[in-house]
């Protein structure tokens, strides 16, 4: 029997009640989640940049590499070969960057100084000389002189690192060496301004402070001021080769003869004791590894370079001859220097030191 459809209402199904706990705390850990990432996110190149600052800060021999020169790849003892070339200025930069790398590795046995300089500043001669005896003393280390194409001047003064090492300067047979003395450059245009009617009309606090100026003829009381200046850099000049050359300070009146400025073949300087020994730069390490007690044989002989990029050379020429520049070559300043031109020589960049 068949019911009948009731008419009355069915009964609605019963509603699903879903309680989040926590919903507005889950919301606000997320947000502070997002934070928390776009924080780390900001502070970690932060960090980077500080961290790679400091680096820089502390590292004294940036953008200078270790390479291989010569003898045995593999080999643990080492004899560094450091190059001081071009116009000496400041003593800072690639030279001073090449004494602490080596100062700086302990399998570093002895040091060969490869020298290629007519010289140049005074103070930037006498640096470089403190610095690679400090090396020496600090690291009790033998040190070697190889003399390339010119070792002239503050070139020749570098090489008095030796100090009374026999037999440790090594000339090519085809170097140049000597030019022991001092220059104050100067020159008198005056002349040539009276011709054209230009007059130096500089306000000064007193006249000696235009001692060297090009403007007008120098004064006989100005010129003995600036020959007694020259005179005491030349007395230094002598007692440090007499420091390098134990036979002159035996005998000064040998090295009065040979410090007049005049430069000497290899062959002129070996027999005047100016050098010690003709022979390339393969004599002078393996006198460097004799005095080490190493084989030279088993030895790796490395160098030291400088990348220079594109950039830099463009940068480099950019600021050759910028206004600073000018004002520096203006500046009186004394020279250890084998050269006709001592100011104009510092304007290009000739040595990387």
């Amino acid at each position: 029997m068949v019911q009948p459809l009731s008419n009355s209402p069915q009964p609605a199904p019963p509603q699903q009640i879903i309680i989040q706990n926590g919903s507005r705390g889950g919301i606000l850990w997320r947000v502070l989640a997002v934070f928390g990432w776009l924080g780390v996110m900001f502070c970690v190149p932060i960090i980077l940049a500080q961290a790679i600052s400091s680096a820089s800060y502390y590292n004294t021999t940036e953008g200078v590499n270790e390479k291989f020169f010569s003898g045995d790849k593999t080999a643990d003892d080492k004899i560094a070969v450091i190059n001081i070339s071009g116009v000496i200025m400041s003593g800072e930069g690639y030279i001073r960057k090449q004494i602490d790398l080596v100062r700086e590795d302990k399998s570093v046995k002895a040091v060969v100084v490869r020298v290629d300089s007519p010289g140049g500043t005074v103070t930037g001669s006498d640096y470089i000389l403190h610095h690679l005896k400090k090396l020496k003393e600090e690291r009790d280390i033998p040190l070697v002189v190889s003399m390339g194409a010119m070792a002239t001047s503050g070139g020749y003064y570098v090489a008095m690192a030796v100090e009374d090492e026999k037999d440790s300067i090594f000339a090519e047979p085809t170097t140049t060496t000597g030019s022991i003395g001092v220059i104050i450059p100067h020159y008198n245009v005056s002349g040539l301004m009276k011709e054209y009617h230009v007059e130096d009309d500089s306000i000064m606090s007193h006249p000696r402070k235009q001692m060297l100026t090009m403007t007008r003829e120098m004064s006989e009381e100005n010129r003995e001021i600036l020959q007694e200046y020259v005179n005491q850099a030349f007395t230094r000049f002598k007692d440090i080769v007499k420091e390098g050359r134990p036979k002159f300070a035996a005998d000064p009146e040998k090295l009065d003869v040979l410090a007049t400025g005049e430069i000497f073949t290899a062959n002129q300087a070996l027999a005047s004791g100016l050098v010690d020994k003709i022979g390339f730069i393969e004599e002078a390490v393996a006198r460097a590894a004799e005095l080490a007690s190493i084989d030279v044989k088993t030895t790796r002989v490395v160098t030291y370079n400088q990348p220079t990029s594109l950039f830099d050379i463009g940068l480099s020429q950019s600021k050759a001859m910028n206004w600073d520049k000018m004002l520096e070559l203006s500046a009186p300043k004394a020279y250890y220097i084998s050269s006709y031109l001592p100011p104009i020589v510092s304007s290009f960049p000739l040595g990387a030191n």
